[in-house]
């Protein structure tokens, strides 16, 4: 009886041995998972003009604020009137914040601007499509840089805008834009 309990240990034995051995062995089954990095928000780029002392476009993270825009800018110059910005306020991707200088933030209404362009024209001036610069192009709501740039060299390849809705043939100015434009341009011949 010894013997026959020693021999069916044995053959279990072996079976779990094999049952391992084949389990270990066999190639995997179903597709692998597959682990990804969690998604991080986009930077944002920020043009950061006037009274600072390095003037020019900054990638900040997510969630940045204009005081960190100040600081990427090596922080307001000497003649700077930073304390009329609110330099707790959210910054978008594509704003502008311009900050003034005292001379400029006495003659003004408000003392300095966050987001499309403050520079440029007086308040309420139209900007001529034919003629305007980049900076009085810049002033217009909704209009940065490298639009500006894309108006004037539609202007220059295709010739002076015949009225102030051609406007929306430059590449990335759509219905939206000229909405917001529309009462502060005019075009001459």
């Amino acid at each position: 009886m010894n013997r026959l309990v020693n021999n069916l240990i044995l053959i279990v034995s072996g079976i779990l041995a094999g049952g391992l051995i084949w389990l270990v062995s066999a190639p995997p089954r179903g597709a692998p998972v597959q682990l990804r990095p969690a998604p991080t928000a986009a930077p944002l780029r920020v043009h950061v003009t006037g009274a600072v002392a390095e003037p020019g476009v900054y990638e900040l993270p997510a969630g940045s604020r204009v005081l960190d825009a100040l600081e990427a800018a090596g922080g307001p110059g000497p003649e700077a009137a930073a304390g009329g910005l609110n330099q707790a306020a959210p910054l978008a991707d594509g704003d502008q914040v311009v900050v003034p200088t005292a001379a400029a933030a006495g003659a003004a209404e408000s003392p300095g601007e966050v987001g499309p362009a403050a520079s440029g024209p007086a308040p309420g001036a139209l900007v001529d499509l034919n003629t305007a610069d980049l900076a009085e192009l810049e002033s217009l709501p909704g209009i940065g840089p490298s639009i500006a740039q894309r108006i004037i060299d539609h202007r220059e390849a295709n010739g002076p805008f015949a009225k102030a809705a051609d406007i929306v043939n430059v590449s990335g100015i759509g219905p939206a834009t000229y909405e917001q434009i529309k009462d502060r341009i005019t075009v001459t011949p």
